[in-house]
């Protein structure tokens, strides 16, 4: 478990949306200090005093190693940043496939490479990495990123365990905001996405499955390939 009071933390992508909410829930928790990362750092638009906007690049790893040297009282980081183009794997754009890989998957790992010595450094924290629903569920290019970044939290979290430091990884259907605009079914608030998160940062847990259509995919992980993918019956 890490206590989230007095600690300095992290958000990628936090001028809008989910990023935005993340800031807004570790305030509410008493976090000391919340570097707001963004591409554009004039966008956060909080006026809380413990808000300090951070000009990042998840995609450029000088960004990300300048950030690293910056932040360096980080204990709590919230890799939120992401993208969704979703193509075909099989007719796609390949420039856009590998955009989105680069943002989703790379991105991630990038900052967590850079900023697991500063969490060490500072005894320890908690890595919090957005995975989707759609990191079990195949839809395109875009569940193939969040797939590939839930097995990167998985192998993360057994390597970083031993220096104190927690890896959540966060999964959930449709969240309503800005990327999830013209997507149809139900969608989570951020702030329950935020809240159920955190309170898995505070427990000590390894994931947080976040509301009725996370929960639902994950119940047939353990069954036939084809209870998930009906198409594929005969």
């Amino acid at each position: 478990m890490t206590d989230l009071a007095g600690r300095t933390a992290l958000v990628t992508g936090a001028n809008r949306g989910l990023g935005a909410a993340f800031v807004a829930g570790l305030l509410q928790r008493g976090v000391a200090k919340v570097y707001a990362a963004a591409r554009r750092p004039e966008t956060v638009t909080s006026d809380d005093p413990r808000v300090v906007p951070l000009a990042l690049d998840v995609t450029d790893p000088e960004s990300i190693r300048r950030d690293a040297e910056i932040a360096s009282d980080v204990t709590v980081l919230v890799n939120n940043a992401g993208i969704a183009v979703n193509q075909s794997l099989i007719s796609g754009d390949l420039d856009e496939i590998h955009r989105e890989f680069d943002t989703n998957f790379w991105g991630p790992v990038l900052v967590t490479r850079a900023f697991a010595p500063v969490l060490a450094q500072n005894d320890g924290g908690a890595i919090v990495n957005m995975h989707s629903a759609l990191s079990w569920l195949a839809l395109g290019s875009y569940s193939a990123t969040k797939a590939a970044l839930w097995s990167a939290s998985n192998s993360a979290r057994v390597e970083l365990a031993p220096q104190g430091i927690q890896v959540v990884g966060v999964h959930v259907g449709y969240v309503d905001t800005e990327m999830a605009a013209n997507a149809e079914g139900v969608k989570v608030p951020p702030t329950q996405v935020v809240d159920e998160a955190l309170d898995a940062v505070l427990s000590g847990d390894a994931e947080a499955i976040v509301g009725d259509v996370a929960r639902h995919v994950k119940s047939k992980l353990h069954e036939d390939v084809r209870a998930l993918y009906p198409q594929l019956a005969k």
